[in-house]
């Protein structure tokens, strides 16, 4: 009989990435639903020290599959070493995050074990009549929202956009069991040969880390107009942020890039500046707590949506903006 939401934890370098915490946070309120329990998941090749962070942040129980062919993530060890815990533990529900890892990894164990996935959801529930996975994602390039199930298969399996959940706060108190689970590989189960694992220069953009974005669109008018913003975003201690035009436009590199296509935010505070606000770049920002749209147009959808709207010439309010805030940090300070 399946059973318990399994969460699979993504780690690089030995460093758990912050999605995996996310959908901890979810699991914990979706398996509350279902009277079962949360279930980590962790592979590589030297990640038992980890486990305690993942109790912290609302793990009942964590599954630890360790060896030397996991110490980077390679297609075939993975789905193996996945393929192996769901079939002994048979899991209700198994979550992923929608990265580059889990977007490669679940469609390939979903096909082994035979069951559904639903890919990039935005949004996950309980059905409270017949207990199923509701998993919510973006379709026809974001203008319709669609609901699917898996009814006749398990386990459910769907990846989770980076930045929609929130995590649990940490609990250093919680505790859990860990259960160790052998496989065993063979050298033909390594199908590729790596021959050079390069870090990149510099430390990539995060913006869903952030706590406050200052975001660009279409009326930014072109690169150099992202000048002011990033003055702004300095004030504020945030980071810039932009929809998808000026990004397919080269203003501006994609990891900043927020909306369907690219990143889900969820900062305390998200400042729109020259953004009309398609439903494509709202999927992206729109659990941001406080949302504040500068736009020429007060009939633009961002305005609709905006917790304050402020229609002008973002040229002009948005240098006075970082005027203010200076002025407020120096009195505040002084």
């Amino acid at each position: 009989m399946s059973k318990d939401v399994y969460v699979v934890i993504e780690q690089r370098d030995g460093r758990i990435q912050k999605v995996g915490l996310e959908l901890l946070g979810e699991a914990a309120r979706l398996a509350a639903q279902l009277n079962q329990k949360v279930v980590a998941v962790i592979m590589g090749g030297d990640v038992s020290k980890k486990t305690d962070v993942l109790f912290h942040h609302g793990a009942d129980k964590v599954v630890v599959v360790e060896h030397e062919m996991l110490n980077t993530y390679v297609t075939e060890p993975y789905s193996k070493a996945l393929t192996a815990v769901i079939e002994k533990y048979t899991p209700e529900i198994v979550l992923f995050g929608a990265t580059s890892i889990g977007r490669d990894l679940a469609p390939r164990v979903a096909a082994r074990i035979h069951t559904g996935l639903t890919a990039d959801c935005t949004g996950l529930e309980i059905d409270p009549e017949e207990k199923l996975l509701l998993m919510t994602c973006p379709t026809f390039g974001g203008n319709i929202m669609a609901t699917i199930v898996c009814r006749d298969y398990r386990p459910q399996m769907a990846t989770v956009r980076p930045g929609v959940m929130k995590p649990l706060t940490a609990d250093p108190a919680r505790t859990g069991k860990v259960e160790k689970l052998e496989v065993t590989f063979e050298p033909s189960d390594m199908n590729v040969k790596i021959l050079e694992v390069r870090q990149p220069d510099r430390k990539p953009v995060d913006v869903t880390a952030a706590k406050v974005l200052i975001s660009g669109g279409r009326g930014v008018g072109g690169p150099d107009g992202y000048g002011i913003l990033y003055e702004l975003a300095a004030e504020l201690n945030g980071e810039v942020a932009s929809s998808r035009v000026p990004v397919d436009n080269g203003w501006i590199e994609e990891a900043r890039m927020v909306g369907q296509t690219g990143k889900t935010v969820r900062p305390k505070l998200y400042i729109a500046c020259g953004i009309s606000g398609a439903i494509q770049h709202q999927v992206g920002m729109e659990n941001a707590d406080f949302i504040i749209a500068i736009n020429k147009d007060e009939h633009a959808p961002v305005m609709s949506m905006a917790d304050l709207g402020v229609c002008g010439n973002l040229k002009t309010i948005v240098p006075k903006l970082t005027a203010a805030v200076k002025k407020h940090v120096m009195e505040k300070s002084g």
